[in-house]
């Protein structure tokens, strides 16, 4: 009796114009998001950034994931063989955070990745205005850069479901 039912959840898209479509919104997602880390990055406290990107990009990937219909928690809601063919795609295009519960460590991890563009975005603050806006701009090119790859991921991933025959209403065990 105490159960809710979260009805707040989407179907991974059932097209390729739904896939597009889906990919067009978190683009434009992924550049908001970097005009933001941007806008934190010209501020110059030195380590105030990496903890705003930290918070930022697991936010953004949890909400590309939910557009895409690739959250963890959707993912498990497909039939069996669609949630195999999900992490095998996954795999597959190397999106290593597509369906997975992101954490502050992997999110981390991947912007490790861009080591040295942190440093010299942390370099770039102790020089006075320019240091600023150079860090604002690689701030937000690899912000940008990273949430693009993932989009790219969720849409192969998504393609890949398409193909294997999810529609809108197809391959979803438990709706509810």
């Amino acid at each position: 009796m105490g159960l809710k039912n979260n009805t707040n959840w989407t179907l991974v898209p059932g097209t390729e114009r739904d896939i597009d479509a889906v990919r067009e919104r978190c683009r434009k997602l992924v550049r908001r998001r970097a005009m933001v880390s941007a806008g934190v990055a010209a501020v110059p406290i030195p380590g105030l950034d990496v903890m705003s990107d930290l918070r930022l990009f697991a936010l953004l990937i949890d909400d590309i994931n939910h557009e895409f219909g690739l959250s963890e928690e959707q993912i498990e809601r497909l039939q069996p063989k669609f949630k195999l063919i999900a992490y095998e795609a996954a795999i597959g295009v190397g999106g290593m955070l597509v369906g997975k519960v992101v954490t502050r460590e992997v999110v981390s991890h991947v912007l490790r990745r861009t080591g040295m563009k942190t440093a010299a975005r942390q370099a770039g603050k102790m020089v006075p205005l320019a240091g600023q806006l150079a860090a604002a701009g690689i701030g937000f090119l690899a912000f940008r850069q990273i949430g693009y790859q993932h989009v790219e991921a969720c849409a192969k991933v998504a393609a890949k479901l398409v193909t294997a025959g999810v529609g809108h209403d197809a391959g979803v065990a438990n709706p509810a």
